[in-house]
């Protein structure tokens, strides 16, 4: 294990900041950049519809506009995931996070995962834009997240992804040290779903997560803040 150490800012850039429901208004979003501006959050994770809209709150900053892809359910073609993740791009977002065709996976058909992710991998970096592949662990057993994982490290996508959030059950420790195991440096690891609280969000770093998705990312920082004033430190230490 290495004990690394983290300072506020160092733990703010590992959160992508969340607004995802489908009944978010405009002004929610000027309120999710506003509070990314503020806090100092690596990202905003968004429908990709509102591309546009956060793109415009953030072309200033060095927050960078997330947009999410075929999600939650991750059930259109490979050319329908493509044609948005383009128009994201279009729009202004240069991060995107996508769900796999979890049917597919079912069907043990891992040519088709293979050759969804390398082709979404292929337009995301040849535009320049980050990508992270939404596994969705709720609904696998491990042996199927060991198997994505493996195509993973082999296409290398910028990021794999435990869940959407929006399943019946969020990021687990035991999958983000299955999945980082696999993948290991080639490839990093976000957490994502149900982390609301600062022990929950050190626990996935110390497991192996370098991203953080969470709706909770101010309530998260400000409970750091005090840890670290009450103890009269300028970082955190993290055993990986």
């Amino acid at each position: 294990m290495i004990i690394k150490k983290y300072t506020l800012d160092d733990l703010a850039r590992m959160i992508d900041h969340t607004n995802l429901h489908a009944y978010a208004s405009d002004e929610d979003m000027i309120k999710l950049c506003d509070e990314a501006k503020e806090y100092h959050f690596k990202m905003v994770a968004i429908n990709q519809v509102q591309s546009k809209t956060c793109y415009e709150q953030l072309k200033d900053t060095d927050i960078d506009i997330g947009a999410a892809i075929s999600f939650p359910l991750g059930q259109t073609t490979i050319e329908s995931k493509l044609f948005d993740t383009k128009n994201a791009i279009d729009n202004g977002a240069n991060e995107i996070d996508y769900v796999i065709n979890i049917t597919e996976l079912k069907n043990k058909n891992y040519d088709y995962i293979e050759k969804e992710m390398s082709e979404m991998v292929e337009l995301c970096h040849s535009n320049s834009v980050l990508i992270k592949v939404i596994f969705e662990n709720t609904y696998l057993t491990d042996e199927e997240i060991a198997e994505v994982a493996k195509i993973a490290k082999k296409v290398r996508p910028d990021f794999i992804k435990t869940s959407t959030g929006f399943g019946p059950s969020g990021a687990k420790v035991e999958d983000v040290k299955l999945m980082k195991s696999i993948v290991e440096d080639d490839v990093l690891v976000k957490a994502a779903g149900g982390i609301r609280n600062s022990d929950d969000f050190l626990a996935m770093i110390s497991a192996g997560a370098d991203r953080i998705g969470t709706s909770s990312g101010v309530k998260i920082i400000n409970a750091l803040k005090q840890h670290m004033k009450d103890d009269d430190v300028d970082s955190i230490k993290i055993g990986r």
